[in-house]
């Protein structure tokens, strides 16, 4: 059977009247990677699970980060009895920094999670944040939910997945997860507790779709460290691992591969750094301090005892592995002889940033790993399950209702067309994205036509939502055609020109080259003011609209391109 992507039935075939009804409203992670965050309304009751950011798409040029809009909770402040973090991956906890001052709300979250939210909070000069610890086991009771707390495995420790009782019955939201026999550090997912909650019959499941696409069983996290050890061993020189700061498991086994082989482990990148201290305050890194050196020291150690623990495996610009790669880094200049690891996967998006890091690397005569080179080695494994934990997912569960959650459209059909392969009707698959609203009653469920506003909001820089579609139009016009200038210099009474205009050209043309392009850009910037002045006296910003609308067409006349134009006028 194929799943059905529905939309909503008429009103009237429905028979709803006097029944509350539970509503799962995604304001961010489906049909996208990152930026995780839903909501669950019941009545005048919503809590809030997770709050991440998504890194910017390729034609979002200048952008930091994408956070989740919130517009819908706006005017329902006093209604949000809590926000639940299942983990502490940025693409859960990375917008708290952004939303939590406008959403006031009491904050769950486990020990490991709560101490990286705590982490971003000072980044941002938040004042100290209420952070309700939890473990898995744990029951609370936010206004008409009362959620228990499950252990689940993923890349890092103290991820939980969450058994929501509502009045309508059980909503199981699985987090992020793979079933992993042999995780680091923490014991193996409760499966005792998945078949208790399919014996108390679940309403609905929401489950991690991020895999869906890919055959078999998500390999154990344990492989990664015998690969890195392996890597370490072979080589003769610098090892230079570049990772997400997040990945506390990784970064405890690199650890134990470094004491285990007498290395020393310089720690670059201050986000790496923070959540290094606080794993290690907080009992989930168990390190030894003499381990680490300090970065601007670790040349005093021989080059085959050094190992560098650096951000950048996204090709973030400004980030340590960047700076290496361009040349820019203060204290560590590479080299040949050094191997360079790059222990994650390639977040869409991000694919030419790091390409371009790879391809520095390695003119510099560096050694560089990355993606699946080898099929001995793992330097990187998914925390997310694969088809078949999946199906062990929906057969433990056995819900009456399922939606998919965490990923891109793609993703989310693929984990449908599983559910259906289990058994589950298609008529009880629930295909849903950002904005669109799945409401339940006691004897339906359906996908709402209505939709709730579910975009993006862009931080660039200190800039919060101030970015938008036209600034980024703007700057995709600038970097794929330039920009041209034209400042006019006028008599304030009669409006004529006092001296030729000056043009300015930026990424459009080289002007020394040029001349006579700009001589006649010069001739037609005059005409067009004197032609312009004649008809609307003195009216500066309708003459300087009509001028940009002229001069762009005869510009592309000329050249066939299109630069942004900014006609300037100064009145003296």
């Amino acid at each position: 059977m194929e799943p059905i992507v529905k939309t909503m039935p008429k009103t009237e075939e429905i028979k709803t009247q006097n029944q509350q009804k539970l509503r799962i409203i995604p304001l961010g992670g489906l049909g996208e990677i990152g930026k995780n965050i839903s909501i669950l309304e019941y009545g005048s009751d919503i809590i809030i699970i997770d709050c991440g950011v998504m890194f910017p798409q390729e034609e979002m040029l200048g952008v930091d980060f994408v956070i989740p809009d919130i517009r819908y909770l706006e005017d329902k402040l006093d209604k949000i009895r809590g926000i639940i973090i299942t983990h502490g991956h940025e693409d859960h906890i990375g917008a708290l920094s952004y939303l939590l001052p406008k959403l006031k709300a009491p904050v769950w979250a486990t020990k490991l999670t709560a101490g990286l939210i705590e982490v971003k909070m000072r980044e941002f000069n938040i004042g100290k944040t209420q952070i309700n610890i939890i473990r898995s086991g744990d029951q609370i009771k936010l206004g008409v939910f009362k959620i228990e707390f499950f252990r689940v495995n993923h890349s890092i420790p103290d991820c939980v997945g969450l058994a929501i009782d509502t009045p309508l019955g059980l909503v199981v939201h699985t987090a992020d997860f793979k079933f992993d026999h042999t995780p680091i550090g923490e014991p193996p997912c409760d499966l005792s507790k998945l078949v208790e909650f399919k014996k108390r019959g679940v309403l609905l499941l929401l489950s991690d779709s991020t895999n869906a696409e890919i055959p078999g069983y998500t390999v154990s996290e344990k492989e990664v460290g015998k690969s890195i050890e392996q890597l370490i061993i072979q080589s003769h020189g610098r090892v230079i691992i570049a990772l997400f700061a997040s990945l506390i498991n990784r970064i405890q086994q690199v650890f134990d591969a470094a004491e285990k082989n007498r290395k020393k482990v310089a720690v670059i990148g201050r986000s790496l750094v923070d959540n290094i201290d606080i794993a290690i305050k907080l009992g989930y890194l168990h390190i030894s301090r003499d381990l680490i050196v300090d970065s601007r020291r670790i040349h005093q150690y021989p080059e085959d005892q050094q190992i560098l623990l650096v951000t950048g495996s996204q090709g973030e610009e400004r980030s340590a592995l960047t700076l290496m790669a361009g040349g820019e880094h203060r204290q560590i200049k590479i080299k040949p002889g050094d191997k360079v690891i790059i222990s994650a996967s390639m977040i869409p998006g991000n694919e030419r940033s790091i390409y371009n890091n790879i391809d520095n690397l390695l003119r510099k005569g560096a050694q560089v790993i990355y993606g699946k080179q080898s099929d001995v080695l793992n330097i990187h494994v998914s925390g997310h399950a694969s088809q078949e934990e999946l199906k062990m997912m929906l057969e433990l569960i056995k819900p009456k209702y399922f939606m998919p959650i965490h990923g891109e459209f793609r993703h989310l059909i693929a984990h449908a067309k599983i559910a259906c392969g289990v058994g589950i009707g298609s008529k009880d698959i629930f295909v849903v994205e950002n904005g669109q609203i799945l409401e339940i009653g006691s004897d339906f469920a359906q996908i709402l036509k209505a939709r709730v506003p579910a975009g993006y909001v862009l931080v660039d820089g200190l800039g919060v939502g101030d970015v938008g579609n036209i600034v980024l139009r703007d700057r995709q016009a600038m970097a794929e055609e330039g920009i041209l200038v034209a400042i006019m210099t006028v008599d304030a009474k009669t409006g004529k020109l006092l001296s030729s205009p000056d043009i300015i050209s930026r990424g459009f043309i080289y002007m020394r080259e040029r001349e006579d392009l700009v001589q006649q850009i010069r001739s037609e910037v005059k005409k067009l003011l004197s032609k312009y002045n004649e008809q609307h006296r003195a009216n500066w910003a309708l003459i300087k609209t009509l001028i940009r609308e002229d001069l762009g067409q005869f510009i592309y006349n000329e050249t066939e391109r299109r630069p942004m134009i900014l006609p300037v006028i100064i009145e003296l």
